[in-house]
């Protein structure tokens, strides 16, 4: 067999134990405000029927769904003529998909399982996702969400406890942030004022890439949606509103007195932003009103976040989906909620140098081999450390001391214990601190009592 040049797809990715580390730090610190917060963890498959996910992102994110080949000869009962139409073709050799987000699963899973479950059902999933989209720093076609629901509630509180848990995260974690906050229903009525109710998504779509591509731009692609040049006019002093935010609400109030559905979302943004300050949110919560988020089942409140000190996109994001569950036979169970992206987290805290020096390696003790008395005399302490919920290794064999120390300093093990003659002669240990040098020789519990005591 010929020799194999080893290699991945484009955007995907291997992960050393040092950023395995990273990463779970990340996760953990996600997880256990999540738990803080009474929610209840669940996982869904990474294949879904391509029916219960096509139809659910819109136009463009439906392009970017990973679709699976039908198994066995799936061609084998294709009408020939089929193949001249890559959209015909494609459904009728392919049924499953990789899926694109964890809300739409998520809806899936509650109606499946809607006799087992309370409302509100507060639950939380930490997987990996896959969209194929060109691959860029931030972006990648296989990347983690941690994500954070609840639904079966139409309380606003719900909104206020979800931006309450992405400042308790960020905070963990050291992230600076900023909120950015608009609601669906203004768009809504943007869209209706303008005189364009029906091109809403055209709408929010262009307008969502402001930061992206600049204001010109979007303006063209406006026109290229078939908007006048006329309602764009209209458009261009809310895209640039400025103040605080009382002042734009005061402003996007008047601009919408004649849209129902848009002064609805102004009365909720105003009840949110009341709850921001009743709850003493630390973080920056500004409204946007240029924020769109394209999926769209959003139908409320939709929320972004960003890093502050670092150029990247978001690195968290949601909203409001009244009836999403709706799609699927279960009408009227309205949800919230938001999604961590880990491996964005991960990248802006690798350029900000925030993870802590202690996230580096699992393993606190690294008891030195010199040969197999020494190994049976230290493989009982060894055990106790463990016992203790202390990460303790024995090096494997009776290799040359300065390997099995370069091996310790490899993993960033921060000490190293040490019995030879002399120490088993004595019924002791001797404890040596990597990082400072120190060493020190003593009875067997004084040495596993100073480590425990460091942990």
């Amino acid at each position: 067999m010929a020799v194999q040049k080893p290699s991945l797809p484009r955007g995907m990715r291997d992960f050393s134990p040092n950023e395995m580390i990273r990463r779970n730090y990340i996760f953990d610190t996600i997880r256990n405000v999540f738990n803080l917060y009474g929610y209840l963890p669940i996982e869904t498959p990474a294949m879904e029927n391509l029916s219960t996910l096509m139809g659910k992102y819109g136009e463009e994110g439906d392009k970017l769904l990973f679709k699976v080949l039908n198994s066995g000869n799936f061609v084998e009962k294709v009408d020939p003529n089929a193949f001249a139409d890559a959209k015909k073709l494609t459904n009728l050799i392919s049924e499953k998909g990789l899926r694109y987000d964890l809300t739409v699963p998520f809806a899936r899973f509650v109606v499946m399982n809607r006799n087992e479950l309370s409302f509100p059902f507060k639950r939380y999933q930490i997987q990996p996702v896959w969209r194929a989209d060109k691959p860029q720093k931030g972006r990648y076609r296989e990347f983690y969400q941690c994500d954070v629901d609840v639904i079966g509630s139409n309380a606003f509180l719900n909104e206020a406890e979800l931006l309450q848990i992405t400042d308790h995260v960020f905070g963990k974690l050291g992230l600076t942030i900023t909120i950015k906050i608009n609601n669906r229903k203004i768009l809504a009525g943007i869209a209706e004022i303008i005189g364009y109710p029906e091109k809403m998504t055209d709408i929010t779509v262009a307008i969502d890439k402001l930061d992206k591509i600049g204001l010109d731009k979007v303006n063209a692609e406006l026109l290229e949606k078939g908007i006048s040049q006329d309602a764009i006019n209209k458009l261009q002093p809310i895209l640039l509103l400025k103040g605080n935010n009382d002042e734009k609400l005061n402003i996007i109030k008047q601009t919408l007195n004649e849209s129902e559905t848009g002064l609805k979302g102004i009365e909720e943004l105003t009840a949110l932003f009341d709850y921001v300050k009743r709850l003493n949110i630390k973080s920056e919560c500004e409204l946007d009103l240029t924020l769109a988020r394209g999926l769209n089942y959003y139908t409320g409140a939709i929320i972004e976040v960003k890093a502050n000190d670092v150029q990247m996109g978001s690195i968290c994001g949601g909203g409001r989906y009244d009836d999403l569950t709706g799609i699927f036979g279960m009408q009227g169970l309205s949800g919230v909620g938001i999604s961590f992206g880990a491996d964005r987290i991960y990248d802006v805290m690798l350029d900000l140098n925030l993870f802590p020096d202690t996230v580096k390696t699992s393993t606190k003790v690294l008891f030195i081999n010199f040969g197999e008395k020494e190994e049976n005399y230290c493989l009982p302490f060894v055990n106790q450390l463990r016992q203790a919920n202390i990460a303790t290794e024995m090096y494997p064999e009776a290799a040359k001391l300065k390997k099995q120390f370069s091996y310790a300093d490899s993993k960033g093990i921060p000490f190293v214990v040490i019995a030879g003659e002399e120490e088993m002669n004595s019924s002791k240990l001797k404890l040596k601190n990597m990082t400072s040098g120190e060493e020190m020789t003593a009875m067997i519990e004084v040495i596993l009592e100073n480590i425990i005591n460091q942990k």
